[in-house]
């Protein structure tokens, strides 16, 4: 036997031509069940594996999916890759991954990159693009999925979906347990002013306040970089211009870390002096001192529903093109 099994020593064991053989490979029709069946049983057997550049000629794919987030060292979104990258291993895919590193320009050029590669579909973690440039970056794409992010614009809505989180819901459990416990005056640290889950977290802050009769006051919400760094530097400022604020509601996990810090510099204890609730519930939340109360997102499920749902789209399967939605839950420690 040689060392390189080729095509052809597939198809001079089967005693069929090159032509079924491929036929096979690339799960074309025009083949018995029992003839298929035989020479699947002999590429095992051979050890037969195709080549990926000749497949990707015969079947015009790639088997490569692009998943582009905008920063890798963020636990939510190292999860939401992690969910992603076990569906695409699971179905014989590999992931071509990009970190944008919150540039949005940076964004724009991988997307023109991943075009350039010919994937196969791609995964968008898009939170801070405007509504015309994300419309324009995604669309000589032939399959794309945005994750906790919505489009209805492109023309090929049936070849673009969206999972995203139930940002009403979440938004609203944080917001009433606050409330519940008894507090009127509440901050809101939100992401940068641009940040789509921001937007959506802070409209339903507002909402669940005036629903219970608690008016909604701007000056008590700060825009920050969605890191701890960003989020120490917000509470500050937020603490020492309004020091009858008694909770803060955060709009992820490290922002409200980085809130913690900034009571403990001031000299504030949590919950005592200021209750503070983040979003995502990120392994660090149940780490620092004292856990932090925040949403729970099954940041995996993220990922993995949306990498299903492209791979759907890649394989002609029509869908529903309402959104996908993962719903958050309330997961209480000692922060609040």
């Amino acid at each position: 036997m040689p060392t390189h099994v080729t095509m052809a020593d597939v198809a001079r064991e089967a005693s069929v031509s090159l032509m079924t053989v491929s036929r096979v490979i690339n799960n074309k029709d025009g083949v018995s069940d029992e003839t298929r069946r035989a020479i699947q049983d002999i590429i095992g057997k051979l050890g037969y594996r195709p080549s990926s550049i000749a497949r990707s000629l015969a079947t015009q794919r790639t088997g490569t999916l692009g998943l582009v987030v905008p920063d890798i060292s963020n636990p939510f979104f190292s999860s939401v890759a992690h969910g992603v990258e076990q569906v695409a291993y699971d179905e014989g895919y590999g992931i071509l991954l990009c970190n944008t590193k919150e540039d949005p320009q940076r964004e724009v050029d991988v997307m023109q990159l991943l075009e350039e590669k010919r994937v196969d579909g791609i995964l968008l973690c898009s939170p801070r693009l405007e509504q015309k440039q994300l419309s324009k970056a995604i669309e000589n794409h032939p399959a794309v999925v945005l994750i906790n992010r919505t489009l209805k614009t492109r023309k090929n809505s049936h070849t673009l979906g969206s999972v995203i989180i139930d940002d009403d819901m979440g938004g609203r459990l944080a917001t009433n347990h606050l409330i519940g416990l008894g507090h009127r005056r509440i901050g809101f640290i939100a992401g940068p002013s641009n940040s789509f889950s921001g937007q959506r977290r802070q409209h339903s802050f507002q909402a669940a306040l005036l629903e219970a009769g608690i008016p909604f006051h701007q000056e008590l919400t700060r825009p920050c970089w969605p890191s701890v760094e960003g989020g120490e530097a917000a509470a500050k400022e937020l603490i020492n211009a309004h020091p009858e604020m008694t909770a803060i509601f955060c709009y992820n996990d490290l922002v409200a870390v980085g809130a913690l810090q900034a009571c403990k510099d001031l000299g504030l204890n949590v919950p005592g002096d200021l209750a503070i609730v983040g979003y995502d519930d990120i392994p660090l939340a149940a780490l620092v001192t004292p856990p932090l109360t925040t949403c729970r997102v099954q940041r995996e499920e993220l990922g993995s529903r949306a990498a299903y749902l492209l791979l759907t789209y890649i394989n002609g399967c029509p869908q529903d093109c309402s959104d996908l939605v993962v719903k958050p839950e309330l997961v209480v420690r000692l922060s609040a």
